[in-house]
């Protein structure tokens, strides 16, 4: 098992679907003013080995301490599914994930 000093950053996907879309969107653009990490695309498709649409914060450690209680006081019943980049993708998504709101099924395959 790697350890915690090998992390680079974390990702945190914020999941929605069409009726949520706008509040994903508000929520990921202002994490991204708060506290400066880099906002991905908002996906209107699943990518990935992600089971509904999504939109990516990346962030690094120091500001993802910050990110991760905002994200879960904040999320507004919203999915969000955060993992480490220790550059072993398959278990940060499988072993090292954080989910606030309900776990969802991954699809791991991507990674074999």
């Amino acid at each position: 098992m790697k350890q915690s000093s090998s992390i680079t950053g974390f990702h945190a996907h914020v999941y929605f679907d069409e009726t949520t879309i706008g509040k994903a969107r508000s929520l990921c653009e202002q994490a991204a003013r708060q506290f400066g990490v880099q906002m991905g695309r908002v996906h209107e498709k699943n990518v990935g080995p992600h089971p509904r649409w999504s939109c990516q914060l990346a962030a690094s450690p120091e500001q993802f301490a910050r990110l991760l209680p905002w994200l879960a006081l904040n999320r507004e019943g919203l999915i969000v599914f955060a993992h480490p980049e220790t550059g072993d993708a398959l278990a940060d998504h499988r072993d090292h994930g954080i989910w606030l709101g309900a776990g969802l099924a991954l699809d791991l395959s991507i990674f074999n």
